[in-house]
């Protein structure tokens, strides 16, 4: 039976440093899933024009976003609605739909289950088996949905890692519309994926009005401190959510800086390029250290078992804390043990030092 998990995330610098009386450059952040380069000189750029409209009230159509989302992503604008983040969006849609039962994987990303539980709805979780991969089994979801009126769907799935191309999710899109169960997809990481077009289901909006795509710009731009994000959605959901939401729920300078990053062609194929290779030695090198067993990844994020070394996550979590390097501990995952670890893509020489600490701090070496 998975047990309901609590809510902690990631990406928590500012506690560590307190914790540690340190300050937050002297930590090697490999908690958070975010993109290695840093925030792209465009963006930046457009965060230092946009400075002086802080004085005016944002746009609440959020339109010139819209337009670079729709032109970028190939999507109607009534389809989009923007948020501080998918996370702010994620309340938004339980809110505005009131689903009454909810399933979710375990493990995945804590804050559909919270959001459901927001809206009180009650939440069942779909196991997955690390034995298999921790891969998404679409057919139990379809024997599912008689006894379920939504269910979300991580793709690439956090922590696993795991992606399903869209032909591989259409069945379930398929018999959930018949069932009219709302699939929401949240495709955060899809954009450090070379070829997303096979994965992504924007594509499918048209087809299955049961549809909901989630969207992150925050990891793949580097932009977490602002929060942004979007749905897609059927137009007519879209209208009740953009309706249901703060109105100046987007700042003047995240809006600025999503069309700006929307358009630097240069630091997406870059980031692509080196998130593919990096992932793979970061693998390796982690599979090459005694009593770990990292998930291969599709993204920027690696799921690691621990177990083999003697250590829970939380030990080697505060071990790792005290060479000042953060590693996420996945125990208050649904679904997973106490030996789970994720760690993140960073940047080459940063990724080396987290192995040769990690080989230390295991008891092991890194050849």
């Amino acid at each position: 039976m998975v047990q309901e998990g609590y809510y902690e995330h990631g990406g928590n610098i500012y506690a560590a440093a307190r914790l540690m009386g340190e300050k937050v450059g002297q930590f090697l952040d490999f908690s958070a899933n975010i993109n290695p380069f840093g925030l792209p000189v465009s963006v930046r750029k457009s965060l230092l024009d946009g400075i002086d409209d802080v004085v005016n009230y944002p746009d609440a159509e959020a339109w010139a976003l819209k337009e670079a989302i729709s032109r970028h992503y190939g999507v109607p604008i009534e389809e989009i609605t923007v948020g501080n983040g998918a996370v702010e969006l994620l309340y938004v849609l339980c809110h505005a739909v009131r689903p009454q039962r909810v399933m979710v994987a375990a493990p995945t990303f804590s804050e559909y289950e919270r959001a459901a539980r927001a809206a009180k709805a009650d939440v069942c979780y779909l196991p997955l088996s690390p034995d298999e991969g921790f891969a998404l089994p679409v057919a139990n979801i379809i024997s599912a949905l008689p006894f379920i009126d939504m269910v979300f769907v991580g793709n690439p799935n956090n922590p696993t890692g795991t992606v399903l191309t869209a032909a591989e999710l259409e069945p379930l899109l398929y018999a959930a519309a018949k069932k009219n169960v709302a699939v929401v997809v949240d495709e955060s990481f899809i954009d450090f994926l070379f070829n997303d077009d096979i994965y992504t289901c924007r594509t499918l909006l048209a087809r299955y009005p049961n549809l909901v795509v989630l969207h992150s710009l925050t990891k793949f731009y580097a932009i977490p401190g602002l929060r942004l994000g979007f749905a897609l959605t059927a137009p007519r959901l879209a209208a009740i959510m953009h309706a249901s939401k703060d109105p100046w729920n987007v700042n003047a300078l995240a809006q600025a800086a999503g069309v700006a990053a929307l358009q630097d062609k240069e630091y997406r194929s870059k980031s692509r390029q080196y998130v593919a290779a990096a992932k793979k030695a970061l693998y390796d090198g982690l599979a090459q250290i005694p009593g770990l067993k990292p998930f291969p990844p599709a993204v920027n994020f690696i799921l690691v078992d621990v177990a083999g070394t003697g250590m829970t996550a939380a030990a080697l979590r505060k071990a790792m804390m005290e060479e000042h390097v953060l590693i996420r501990d996945c125990s208050n995952y649904p679904g997973l043990t106490p030996y789970y670890v994720r760690v993140a893509v960073r940047k080459e020489e940063e990724n080396n030092q987290l192995l040769r600490i990690l080989a230390t701090v295991c008891g092991g070496r890194n050849d």
